[in-house]
């Protein structure tokens, strides 16, 4: 698998882990709406992309901007989807 390739899959993974429903309070009613969760995920991936890409070099730069793109939606998620 090319580098794009594995780029566009993880770009993909991210936005569906976008798609998450926001939790709810112990009342019934939404603490965020699904656009924060939506940018809050998208965000750490674009911020965790970043970051990673600045680490490594060669085939060591691919998989650290990977691991970024993965572990900031990841946390972006968390952080926005509380």
């Amino acid at each position: 698998m090319g580098k794009s390739a594995l780029f566009a899959v993880l770009l993909a993974t991210g936005a569906l882990a976008a798609c998450q429903a926001p939790g709810t309070n112990r009342y019934g009613s939404n603490n965020t709406s699904e656009f924060d969760c939506i940018a809050a995920t998208v965000g750490g991936a674009v911020i965790g992309g970043l970051v990673g890409s600045t680490i490594g070099g060669g085939s060591g730069k691919t998989l650290a901007t990977a691991a970024g793109i993965g572990g900031g939606g990841y946390v972006g998620n968390r952080m926005g989807c509380r």
